[in-house]
């Protein structure tokens, strides 16, 4: 197999960050058009990650907040967003790096975007190498750095933060992996 020495993994990714930034950045601006409302699933661990010790304490890995009715102070930067949102009654600001994100999703037109850590899949692909494995992995079984997913908005929407992302489209949904338009 040759070696991506563009890294094309990584291109693809922040140009799909940069997707994210541009709509969150809009609705900053001028808020939030029609029903469009959006689940931001982040790393909480992440570096640049800014949480109440309370929260974090809540959510040790992995957070989802929703970007709907109740929040406030949106602001974007060139590298990530701060919010002002309520969880259980307490006024909370997060601040979220663009790269702490693992997922995005906006159910009023069933998109969204699953993104991977990039650092992960490449510590997957040195393993194999140690390993000796010069054969390529089985479709199935060879990471992608994004998703898009495509599915229906849920019957009953999340609560305005929450610990669990969608995980699963609902039935009918399909995920399209960026692996179906490479040459194999």
């Amino acid at each position: 197999m040759a070696v991506d020495h563009i890294r094309y993994d990584l291109l693809a990714q922040e140009a799909l960050r940069g997707l994210v930034r541009t709509v969150v950045g809009d609705a900053a601006k001028h808020g939030l058009p029609g029903e469009h409302h959006f689940y931001i699933s982040f790393d909480t661990r992440a570096e640049g990650v800014r949480l109440s010790s309370r929260m974090l304490a809540q959510y040790p890995e992995e957070m989802t907040v929703v970007l709907q009715h109740q929040f406030w102070d949106l602001t974007v930067t060139d590298d990530g967003f701060e919010v002002g949102l309520s969880f259980g009654g307490v006024p909370e600001r997060v601040a979220v790096p663009f790269s702490a994100i693992r997922g995005f999703f906006d159910p009023s037109v069933q998109f969204g975007l699953q993104f991977e850590d990039i650092g992960k899949a490449s510590d997957e692909l040195s393993d194999d190498k140690r390993a000796g494995s010069t054969a390529p992995r089985p479709a199935e079984q060879r990471r992608s750095p994004a998703s898009l997913v495509v599915a229906p908005a849920p019957a009953n929407p999340e609560p305005e933060a929450s610990a669990t992302p969608p995980e699963q489209p609902a039935s009918g949904g399909e995920v399209v992996r960026l692996d179906r338009f490479r040459k194999k």
